[in-house]
């Protein structure tokens, strides 16, 4: 009987199809203009990294923003979330604290170098042992030492006028004006009552009177509506020009010229000793294993590997640092500061992607003129909320072991200006705690 209807197989569908409704699924937008306000929580890190390296070491932007948006764009499509692209942090603190001793050539070889030993160590899986065997203790105190390190970088900018040129502060803002402590005050006011204090904004309310909860409700959900780090970025953009018009005559519009860039002999040595070395650690914790942790935290149901994060990272920059883009990398500040105003998926840096893209096709390198203009205030307040966002998702240190852990860790790294020195001090605490509760009764 069954030989003669036998059981009818599906065909399975093509592994085009697959990946296709993958990358669909992933660029999706869950809403519209949360994804479009999430896209904005990046650039209080970004723009002014970015601004600092173009005016000191005259770095191609318009090629830095093609390519970063490619990032963008490919990473969206792969991870599904929010991940960002940010600056290479310490390897751009060293291009600007040398004056003229650490110039492009030495950028891109020490890009280079960083993101061939992250290809490596993610193609040969020991990024994914390092992450397993790393406590979480230790991860949460490298996050709260980078959350309260761009956060009291955030107050800076909006107390005191900077000079990103030479990377320092020149005086106390003014409290008036177009880019003065009353505009980045109210900014800030103007997000805390449209967010609040994250996505526990919406919990359920146990008043009596239940029409009034409905009216509470209603009113909330409009308000979430309102896309606040958006609005703030499009006002901080007309601030720009009102503050310096002539800057319309100065912009020429076209892409600049893409070229590969010569790195001689001595510039690998420099790039390696004095950008890969401090930036290597600092790229393991902050934009793998951090990022890892806190993807997993936020977004449960999607699946991260470190050695897919670590190989995207090596494949950026061995790609685009040829070409004079920027050294990047993910930065969990990146991921909190998207996800506190309203990124969830992979459109959110699509769109963001897109975005560079366009501006740096269109306008080039002439982009830096206005975004020279741009109130640094309003960079110093949307950088303060991804700073603090970063710093929340370490209230999951429930016992007094891994707290105490968590904040050596974070001291150390934080005084020290060292998340490698904080990590050594946090895994040290952590196996003598360990010892300590086998040794003594």
């Amino acid at each position: 009987m069954d030989s003669e209807n036998p059981p009818a197989f599906e065909t399975p569908p093509p592994p085009t199809n697959n990946v296709v409704h993958k990358v669909k699924r992933n660029l999706s937008f869950q809403s519209k203009w949360a994804e479009l306000n999430g896209a904005m929580g990046d650039l209080g890190t970004y723009i002014p990294i970015v601004l600092a390296l173009t005016l000191v070491k005259d770095l191609n932007l318009g090629t830095t923003l093609i390519f970063t948006g490619v990032y963008n764009i490919i990473t969206g499509a792969i991870y599904g979330v929010p991940m960002p692209v940010q600056p290479m942090k310490a390897i751009a603190a060293a291009a600007i604290s040398n004056g003229s001793g650490f110039d492009i050539p030495d950028i891109m070889a020490a890009g280079i170098c960083t993101g061939a030993i992250l290809l490596v160590l993610g193609a040969t899986g020991l990024m994914q042992m390092v992450y397993r065997l790393i406590p979480l203790s230790v991860v949460r105190g490298i996050q709260l030492s980078q959350g309260l390190s761009f956060a009291m970088s955030a107050v800076k900018y909006i107390r005191n006028v900077q000079d990103f040129s030479k990377s320092k502060s020149t005086g106390n803002r003014q409290w008036l004006g177009l880019d003065g402590l009353v505009l980045a005050i109210c900014c800030a006011c103007f997000i805390i009552v449209i967010n609040g204090a994250g996505q526990e904004r919406n919990q359920i309310e146990t008043n009596v009177d239940e029409e009034r909860n409905i009216r509470r409700k209603r009113m909330r959900k409009i308000i979430a509506t309102i896309p606040s780090a958006c609005v703030v970025f499009v006002l901080g953009v007309v601030l720009a020009f009102i503050t310096r018009p002539k800057v319309v005559n100065e912009i020429k519009f076209g892409p600049s010229v893409m070229e590969v860039v010569k790195i001689p002999g001595h510039s690998w040595k420099e790039g390696f000793t004095k950008g890969t070395i401090p930036q290597l650690p600092l790229s393991i914790l902050n934009s793998v294993i951090a990022v890892c942790k806190l993807s997993s935290d936020l977004f449960p149901e999607r699946e991260f590997s470190a050695t897919s994060v670590s190989v995207t990272v090596g494949l950026m920059n061995i790609v685009g640092c040829w070409f004079g883009a920027m050294p990047c990398c993910h930065g969990a500040g990146g991921l909190a500061g998207q996800y506190k105003f309203g990124g969830r998926s992979g459109g959110c840096v699509a769109i963001l992607g897109a975005a560079k893209m366009i501006l740096g096709l269109v306008l080039g390198t002439s982009l830096v003129t206005i975004v020279h203009q741009f109130p640094v205030g309003i960079l110093g307040v949307l950088l303060l909320f991804a700073g603090i966002e970063l710093a929340m998702t370490c209230r999951d240190m429930n016992s007094k072991g891994e707290s105490f852990v968590m904040l050596i860790c974070a001291a150390v790294s934080v005084v020290g200006s060292s998340a490698a020195l904080g990590f050594v001090c946090g895994m040290l605490v952590h196996v003598l705690l360990k010892l300590r509760t086998q040794c003594v009764p």
